[in-house]
């Protein structure tokens, strides 16, 4: 191969639309959290999705705990989470003081095993959490079921999901709330920030006064419960909206950046590619792999391989139960073999909406010329 090519693991894409708006924004002095901006991200992300209402906040971490609050999840309750997640999904539980119940995951997606999930219930469950992994839909269906069944809430973690679909519906808008992130690194992103979403009038006025420090609605500066500063700012507000304007063209990158990573990669023993569902959308956050037993190396000396050549690369996230921080809860003793064979064995590929043709092409031939020694 000729000399390594620098290739990030994940670069973002800022739009001029988002340029002009932030521009726009700071000449017209708004530039914390009330101005135009919020209002049009707001409804216009609403509008992408569907759904009634859209609120925006800080992250997709405070998006959740915002959520979890709305719904008065608090001390002595329990929510059914994935145990394969980002610790961003897992800790709001904790802020509410409720206890998180680790449940394990489906091999193929990733996502929650909802077979799993029933025997978890308890008379203390109040709500079951599903994360769309990466990029791709949990399999909603039955985890709507059991929660119609159980009278149970579901709050989606969509954060890495901007776009993706299960059976035609758009994740994040199947629940009673659904939660997303835009980070640096998402589909659409603010820097920082998230967004809450629901069809519910009543859910969505109380998730409005708990971010914004639950003045009273009869009496500013008055608070009678306990609420959050989880506001945007409208320069955030202005770059998410700007990047909003192209989400169908960056899916459509996504798209092709996974049929080229598929078409570059296939055949290679022991690398296992992410799998493709019929009945659902994966708009490929990042494009995760497995090394399976059959590679000629390990995971982290296929990382450092490819480290070598310029290509970036980033673990999968832990077992939520191996994480010191749950070390004493009762849900963590547990095994959770299919997690835990995720943590050992994924990793996710060069993945930023910048990724050019050039640099894809690079990675799949480092791979290759890694596999052959």
């Amino acid at each position: 191969m000729t000399s390594p090519l620098k290739v990030p693991v994940n670069e973002p894409v800022l739009t001029k639309e988002a340029k002009q708006y932030v521009a726009e924004a700071m000449e017209s002095g708004w530039i914390s959290s009330a101005g135009k901006y919020i209002e049009q991200f707001e409804a216009e992300f609403a509008a992408f999705l569907g759904v009634k209402h859209a609120v925006t906040t800080t992250s997709g971490t405070t998006a959740i705990h915002l959520a979890l609050a709305t719904l008065n999840i608090g001390p002595g309750d329990e929510v059914i989470v994935p145990d394969f997640t980002m610790m961003g999904s897992i800790l709001p539980v904790l802020y509410c003081g409720a206890t998180p119940i680790f449940v394990d995951a489906k091999p193929e997606t990733f996502n929650i095993d909802p077979s799993l999930i029933e025997k978890k219930i308890t008379k203390k469950t109040k709500a079951i959490m599903p994360v769309h992994l990466y990029g791709q839909s949990a399999d909603m269906d039955p985890i709507l079921a059991i929660a119609k069944k159980h009278n149970l809430y579901v709050v989606e973690d969509a954060a890495e999901a901007h776009g993706a679909t299960y059976k035609g519906c758009l994740c994040g808008s199947m629940g009673d709330i659904g939660c997303f992130s835009f980070y640096a690194n998402k589909i659409i992103t603010t820097g920082e920030g998230g967004m809450l979403v629901t069809n519910d009038d009543q859910l969505v006025a109380r998730a409005r006064t708990l971010k914004d420090l639950a003045h009273s609605p009869q009496k500013r500066f008055w608070h009678e419960e306990m609420g959050f500063n989880y506001r945007m700012t409208n320069l955030q507000a202005a770059v998410g909206l700007g990047q909003l304007k192209h989400i169908d063209e960056f899916i459509k990158h996504k798209q092709w950046m996974a049929d080229r990573y598929r078409e570059g990669l296939k055949g290679i023993k022991g690398l296992r590619l992410p799998a493709v569902k019929k009945d659902s959308l994966n708009v490929y956050w990042m494009y995760g792999v497995l090394v399976e037993e059959s590679f000629p190396m390990a995971k982290d000396e296929l990382r450092a391989a490819l480290r070598e050549k310029g290509v970036d690369t980033r673990d999968f996230f832990y077992s939520s139960a191996s994480q010191p921080l749950f070390k004493d809860l009762p849900s963590a003793k547990e095994s959770f073999p299919v997690s835990k064979m995720l943590s050992e064995r994924g990793f996710y590929l060069p993945s930023g909406l910048a990724l050019t043709e050039e640099q894809v092409d690079y990675v799949c031939s480092a791979l290759r010329e890694i596999a052959s020694i």
